[in-house]
C-alpha cells in the first residue's frame, strides 16, 4: 500500500497541513462499486477528504461519517473513516452518465445536484457531533471548506482530486487540507491566501510525479514546514459473517421466525464492499435456537 497522509505544521506551528495520496484506496473503491468516471471522482474525493479528517481524530474508537445527499442522478454518497485512516464508502447510484463540463472536467456537481453534506463524529460521548451544511458547489472540496468554516469555525483550504484513466481505473487521487490555527497572524493568512490563488490542481501535481512531500513543499515550503507523521491509508471494510449475523439477530425472534416460515432464507448485503451474506433455513434455525438460550 503506497497511499499515505503527511501531517505537518508550518509558520511556527500557526498552521497545519495534511497531504494525501489515495490512488490505491480510490481504485479499490472503483473495483468494488464499478463506478462510472464521474462517480469515481465524486466517491474518491469524498474518501480522500474523510481519510484526512479521520487522521485528525484522537481515539482509536472515534469514527467519522460523511453523508452527502443530493437531487442529481448520483443521489448521494456515504463514507466512513477511523483514526487509523481505514476508510470505506459507497455511492447511492454508482453509474451516472452526464456530459463533461465546458472545461472538459468531470461534472461532479452535476452528478450530485443540490442537497446537503452531513458530518457525523462519534467520539465515544453520549451523543455524536453532527454538523450539516447545504452543498455550496457539490464539488466536495469547496463543500468541506464551507463545512470547516461554518460548523467547526476553522479557516481551511481544501483541495481534492481524482484523475480517471481511459480504462476507467484511477490514474491519480489525492488532496490536501490546510488549516490556520488561532495563533496565525494576518501576514501568514494573507500569504497562504495568495498562494492558494495560483496553486496547481492536486491531480496535476500528482500526475507530474510529485509525492506528498513535494506537494507539501509546493504549498507551504516557504513557511518552514515541519513534518510530524506519515500515516498509511487503506480502503478497509470490516464486515464479516459474524457481524452480519449479529445484525440479523437484532431484528428480533418474531421477525426471524417470519422469515423462516415465509422465505426459508435471508440475504444481507454490505453496501461498502458489495458482498452478499446468505443465511439458509438451517442457518436461521440455528440462530433462533442460540438466541433462545
Amino acid at each position: 500500500m503506497n497511499d499515505y497522509i503527511l501531517r505537518a505544521t508550518f509558520a511556527g506551528d500557526s498552521g497545519r497541513i495534511f497531504v494525501a495520496n489515495t490512488k490505491e484506496t480510490v481504485n479499490k473503491a472503483f473495483e468494488y462499486h464499478k463506478t462510472s468516471p464521474v462517480m469515481t471522482a465524486a466517491l474518491g474525493r469524498t474518501l480522500t477528504g474523510a481519510a484526512i479528517m479521520g487522521s485528525m481524530l484522537k481515539s482509536d474508537d472515534d469514527l467519522l461519517t460523511i453523508s452527502i445527499k443530493g437531487d442529481g442522478p448520483g443521489a448521494g454518497i456515504t463514507v466512513t473513516a477511523n483514526n487509523r485512516v481505514q476508510v470505506k464508502g459507497y455511492p447511492f447510484n454508482p453509474v451516472v452518465d452526464i456530459p463533461l463540463k465546458s472545461n472538459g472536467k468531470l461534472d461532479v456537481s452535476g452528478a450530485l445536484g443540490y442537497g446537503t453534506m452531513t458530518v457525523i463524529k462519534d467520539l465515544g460521548l453520549k451523543d455524536p457531533y453532527v454538523g450539516q451544511i447545504p452543498l455550496v458547489s457539490g464539488e466536495i472540496a469547496e463543500d468541506l471548506t464551507y463545512y470547516f468554516a461554518k460548523s467547526e469555525q476553522v479557516p481551511s483550504a481544501v483541495s481534492l482530486g481524482v484523475l480517471v484513466d481511459r480504462d476507467y481505473t484511477v490514474k491519480q487521487s489525492g488532496g490536501f487540507i490546510v488549516q490556520m490555527l488561532p495563533s496565525a497572524d494576518d501576514e501568514v493568512i494573507s500569504k497562504l491566501e495568495e498562494k492558494m490563488k495560483n496553486i496547481k490542481s492536486i491531480t496535476k501535481m500528482l500526475d507530474e510525479g510529485m509525492d506528498c512531500e513535494q506537494i507539501l513543499n509546493e504549498v507551504v515550503g516557504d513557511m518552514q514546514p515541519k513534518i510530524y507523521e506519515k500515516i498509511p491509508v487503506e480502503y478497509y471494510c470490516n464486515c464479516t459473517r459474524e457481524r452480519v449475523e449479529k445484525a440479523l439477530i437484532s431484528i428480533g425472534r418474531d421477525e426471524l421466525t417470519d422469515i423462516l416460515e415465509k422465505d426459508k432464507q435471508a440475504t444481507l448485503h454490505c453496501h461498502f464492499c458489495n458482498k452478499d451474506y446468505h443465511f439458509y433455513e438451517n442457518d436461521i434455525r440455528d440462530i433462533l435456537n442460540r438466541s433462545a438460550k
